[in-house]
């Protein structure tokens, strides 16, 4: 039978396209507040203009915060704190804050949370205890593309060791509101970025189980041709110097959430997508974001790959995977995998330059190996040999 990771009675989020939604959805809802929380960089935008109008019309009295701590358990356990008693909570920002937000309000009804995550360990994963549930609605509003936070039951905490991932059903939101008005301060190259953070992240989890499930395969392999036809359609924006325009980024935005729903993956291996554990130290180690460092290992791991090493993923899977990602791009890409897809982030204009030398790098891949293997199902059975010689290809050494 496949792990159960968490369970729990929480139904998933609604969607509302425009943040007129918004507006019909809070009268549903006891209170008279409502406390947004804004990323410091969309602060002063246009969209947390509209929403807090939104919310005044709605008859709610609107209490704006921005927080600006490091998003560590001790600067989430202070903004748990300050929310507690708040009658609905907004929060408008990238994944990032989203993270933050989602993990104080469900700290804040569920001390239990807190007292899991406080105890040392050396897993970058932590599970939460199912029957953790956050007491006040949680409305989200992404300004960013890519992590899909704002329908998923996960988050990311920083720590002194680097980010630990941290997943419950307790942290789904209620409601995510997807407007483009909230994208337009995003700069064209991280949009870029979020497609391919949702390609990375899909096909991760389709490669790296080597079982066939029919149904979930079918609409895995549907939302990787999607992306496909949208990361062109961007990057041929890009290349006549245009702006793009708003259903373009609805579009993206769509699917970045949608990615983290069930039925992608009902079946698979919940740690199947290796790559994801070894950009997020990657990205960690060097400062780099975290689509670089993706960008960087997706040539090194697809030729381990394609070269039969099933530890990392199916060879076989790999190539259909590939031929729906042709299928689907224009300009024509290779038919090989590994020179395809290098193909492919040259044509997405994806920035993947790495500079570590042989310490930086051994340290980086000791780090991972310390937090997502030994034993631990994460990494499976890679060792640390396997990491190392990854992380190498990707900074551009000799394995």
């Amino acid at each position: 039978m496949d792990p159960v990771w968490n369970l729990s009675g929480r139904r998933a989020t609604q969607v509302a396209y425009g943040i007129g939604g918004l507006a019909k959805w809070l009268p549903r809802h006891p209170g008279r507040t409502l406390t947004l929380l804004a990323d410091p960089a969309v602060a002063d935008s246009e969209a947390v203009d509209q929403l807090s109008a939104c919310a005044v019309w709605a008859g709610r009295t609107v209490e704006r915060l921005v927080p600006d701590g490091p998003g560590t358990l001790e600067s989430v356990t202070a903004l748990a704190e300050r929310l507690h008693g708040s009658d609905v909570v907004l929060a408008v920002g990238g994944g990032t804050l989203i993270d933050q937000v989602k993990l104080a309000v469900l700290m804040s009804a569920a001390p239990v949370v807190r007292e899991r995550l406080a105890v040392r360990q050396r897993s970058g994963l932590v599970l939460l205890p199912a029957e953790a549930e956050p007491a006040i609605p949680l409305v989200t509003v992404p300004t960013t593309v890519g992590t899909g936070s704002e329908l998923s039951g996960g988050m990311c905490l920083a720590g002194p060791h680097g980010k630990r991932l941290v997943l419950g059903n307790g942290l789904q939101p209620d409601v995510a509101v997807l407007d483009p008005v909230a994208t337009r301060t995003l700069p064209v190259e991280l949009l870029a970025e979020g497609v391919l953070e949702v390609f990375f992240r899909v096909a991760g989890m389709y490669v790296g189980d080597p079982r066939d499930l029919p149904s979930e395969d079918a609409f895995a392999l549907t939302l990787v041709e999607r992306l496909t036809a949208l990361g062109a359609e961007l990057a041929a924006v890009r290349d006549a110097d245009g702006a793009p325009g708003d259903a373009l980024r609805l579009e993206i935005a769509k699917l970045s959430g949608v990615s983290h729903g069930p039925w992608f993956n009902l079946g698979r291996d919940p740690c199947a997508c290796k790559g994801w554990y070894l950009a997020n130290e990657l990205s960690t180690g060097l400062g780099l974001r975290k689509m670089t460092a993706a960008a960087a290992l997706l040539a090194p791991l697809w030729r381990r790959i394609a070269e039969g090493d099933a530890r990392w993923g199916s060879a076989r899977r790999l190539r259909r995977l590939w031929q729906t990602v042709t299928s689907a791009h224009r300009p024509a890409l290779p038919a090989d995998p590994v020179e395809g897809v290098t193909a492919l982030l040259d044509a997405w204009r994806i920035e993947r330059g790495t500079d570590a030398s042989e310490e930086r790098t051994e340290l980086i891949a000791r780090a991972t190996t310390r937090a997502w293997g030994d034993g631990l199902p994460t990494l499976g059975a890679l060792t640390l040999a396997d990491v190392r010689q990854v992380l190498a290809e990707a900074t551009g050494q000799r394995a």
